[in-house]
């Protein structure tokens, strides 16, 4: 007989992020989900039926398993990322549920950011609106690959077929447009409970998945291994200690692909090269090292390695740069403008940078482009260029969501600014891109 634990150590991870308009009942749905698979624990949902109780609701409010500011449960509203870990005897589960309100729209990003897949709620009653569209571009602008659709509140247009139909045909046809690989739209009442865990008896017309069925069994790959392999340096460890005089590590978590002893190495943005002479994980010398794994790496050459460096193969090193192009999601309340002064984080390495253009800001109901607005205000999508003090070692976010991305920080406060990925938008755009160039197979997780 099998414990919990190994049956949990034999089932995969799923991360995934909830978002949707204000009152879709994210985190209703989120609250279903816990609730039907027995994920709630008993003093979780005594404490839910307490607050419902003292709202004047005779039924627990599910949503409040997951809305826990005083403010949020206040308004009835989802303002801040609430994390939530669950597990089936299939897989586990790294959940956030993200706010609705444009004003939050930022942290949907902070939540899809690690996501393989997004939950994307609409209202039966009100179909698309444009947060749904702002959603399913902030999905496909961070590559997530798999997108739900929840038509939820079923219940409250009796169940009809036809509204699900025209609102799933709608919806995909934008995502699509904007290059989301695979969309899947399935009719829900997550207030009712119909088809979130349990199939529903009112939609017969349906064959589809649950959700969590749905969850269960949309495949991921964690395989970092096969990617550009990439190891930016946190720390250089130098004892020089009686026992290791002459020691000298480049310490950190190698962000993908794997890396062996002997293989020639390039340092970038300096650009010098060596051979890896060693690889120490947990005080252990091993031959070779993955992602995600925290090593420290030994050189064959003393050169001069510091924090923010990037260790890459000598034949497959990025390309290095002072001139960043990027799509961006705008997140501070401070609007970003040609001119400004930034700090632009990429991986361990932060370098003082200047906004040299804005070139367009997104238009989230065609699609189309708004040219040269100059600046970009919260929750805004556009592009920049930027142009860096120092050279940076970045790859496309279309190769790699780790080392393709970066953040914009005010230099006064160290407030994030913008949320950047580097290289061209979406995977296959509505001004009529070939999809074909979109490499859908090499999703970088």
């Amino acid at each position: 007989m099998t414990t919990v634990s190994e049956q949990l150590s034999t089932t995969t991870l799923l991360r995934f992020a909830t978002a949707g308009s204000v009152d879709d009942g994210k985190s209703t749905l989120v609250g279903r989900l816990l609730h039907d698979s027995k994920s709630v624990l008993t003093d979780q949902l005594e404490a839910v039926e307490h607050a419902s109780r003292n709202r004047g609701q005779e039924a627990p409010d599910l949503a409040l398993l997951t809305d826990g500011l005083r403010a949020e449960r206040e308004q009835g509203i989802t303002i801040d990322v609430a994390y939530r870990y669950f597990a089936t005897p299939r897989r586990r589960f790294i959940l956030a549920d993200t706010p609705g309100h444009v004003q939050y729209t930022r942290n949907m990003v902070t939540g899809a950011s690690t996501a393989e897949l997004a939950v994307v709620l609409v209202d039966a009653r009100n179909g698309v609106v444009e947060q749904t569209r702002r959603h399913a571009a902030v999905a496909a602008l961070l590559r997530v690959p798999h997108v739900v659709l929840a038509v939820n509140k079923m219940d409250l247009v009796d169940y009809a077929e036809p509204v699900f139909a025209a609102i799933a045909e709608e919806f995909t046809a934008y995502a699509a447009s904007l290059g989301v690989p695979e969309i899947t739209a399935i009719p829900i009442s997550a207030l009712a409970g119909d088809n979130v865990v349990e199939p529903s008896a009112h939609m017969d017309w349906y064959g589809g998945p649950t959700v969590l069925e749905h969850l269960e069994t949309v495949p991921v790959s964690h395989d970092l291994t096969a990617c550009h392999a990439r190891f930016p340096v946190q720390y250089v460890i130098r004892p020089q200690t009686a026992e290791h005089p002459d020691y000298r590590g480049y310490a950190g978590q190698i962000a993908a692909g794997a890396f062996r002893v002997g293989e020639a190495v390039t340092v970038l943005p300096s650009g010098r090269t060596s051979t890896i002479a060693g690889i120490d994980a947990l005080g252990e010398s091993v031959d070779i090292a993955w992602a995600p794994q925290s090593v420290t790496i030994r050189l064959a050459d003393d050169i001069d390695v510091s924090r923010g460096d990037l260790i890459a193969p000598a034949d497959d090193a990025p390309a290095v740069t002072q001139d960043v192009e990027a799509t961006v999601c705008h997140v501070a309340d401070q609007p970003l403008a040609v001119g400004q002064r930034v700090l632009l984080k990429h991986t361990t390495r932060t370098v003082k940078a200047i906004v040299k253009d804005i070139p367009s800001r997104l238009t989230l109901d065609d699609l189309s482009q708004h040219p040269a607005p100059g600046r970009l205000v919260a929750n805004d999508i556009g592009r920049v260029v930027v142009r860096t003090a120092e050279p940076l070692a970045l790859d496309a976010y279309a190769d790699s969501r780790r080392t393709g991305s970066f953040l914009l920080i005010d230099p006064a406060d160290g407030t994030t600014l913008t949320a950047g990925m580097a290289g061209q938008a979406f995977a296959a755009t509505a001004t009529g891109e070939d999809a074909a160039a979109a490499d859908d197979a090499e999703w970088d997780f």
